[in-house]
């Protein structure tokens, strides 16, 4: 049975500002589980049920195991329906963006993401396609809120977040940034080289003025229907979907 003061701490991580207090963050389910406790994050415990996947136990005995009832569990859970297992994970240092770690690659750039499922759904996505780097405006979403960390599905242990001042990053790095704008060139039709930024904006607004004065390229998925706009994860897919095919060319 957890105490009254764990289950206090856990269920204030639901929270920004006590992550950033406690250093921590939650992970829930078998496969997310499996995912960060085979990378470098380091968990501080694992809370699980009697069903937990009996291949999870067989981790390092470094990590503290403790069996709780369903009730404790769905008194820490941010689901509605809550998974058997929830690791106590530390928050590392955000990592320092190197810009030589971009050259001959291509990266994801995000401006004011807000909604914590396209956030996750967009690191998801880098991970699939290989891209190992998303460097996010200040303003964009936490990566360790519990919807961003449980929409990645695991990916999030494998892909870098850098936070920075996006124009003046923009500004600064000697490489091609293309934006996704409704005006811009046929992404069926576009040659993207070799490297670059994708830069995806905001759900509402977009890219905001000073960063689409710093795009090179501005690229649009072409509409052949009626709907105002596309969801920023499906466009950032679809934006990464087209970068590996031209690399089979």
């Amino acid at each position: 049975m957890l105490s009254k003061s764990t289950i206090s701490l856990l269920k204030s991580l639901q929270q920004k500002k006590f992550r950033i207090e406690h250093g921590l963050f939650l992970v829930e389910g078998n496969k997310s589980v499996t995912e960060f406790a085979n990378s470098s994050y380091q968990i501080e415990a694992i809370y699980h049920t009697a069903a937990i996947d009996p291949k999870l136990l067989k981790l390092s005995g470094k990590i503290n195991f403790t069996e709780i009832s369903l009730n404790d569990l769905e008194k820490i859970s941010s689901l509605k329906s809550p998974q058997e297992v929830i690791a106590l994970v530390k928050i590392p240092a955000f990592p320092i963006l190197n810009t030589t770690a971009l050259k001959g690659k291509f990266a994801i750039a995000l401006d004011g993401i807000q909604d914590p499922g396209n956030m996750g759904t967009i690191i998801r996505t880098a991970d699939w396609f290989g891209i190992q780097h998303i460097i996010c405006s200040a303003d964009t979403v936490d990566v360790y809120n519990p919807k961003v960390v449980q929409a990645t599905m695991g990916s999030l242990a494998h892909v870098n977040i850098y936070y920075v001042e996006l124009a003046e990053f923009l500004g600064s790095i000697n490489m091609p940034l293309f934006g996704a704008l409704l005006d811009g060139s046929n992404i069926y039709k576009t040659d993207f080289g070799t490297e670059g930024l994708i830069i995806m904006g905001n759900e509402g607004n977009g890219l905001r003025p000073e960063i689409i004065k710093l795009v090179q390229k501005a690229v649009t998925i072409p509409r052949g229907g009626n709907a105002e706009s596309l969801n920023v994860g499906i466009a950032t897919a679809i934006f990464c979907s087209e970068i590996k095919r031209n690399s089979y060319k």
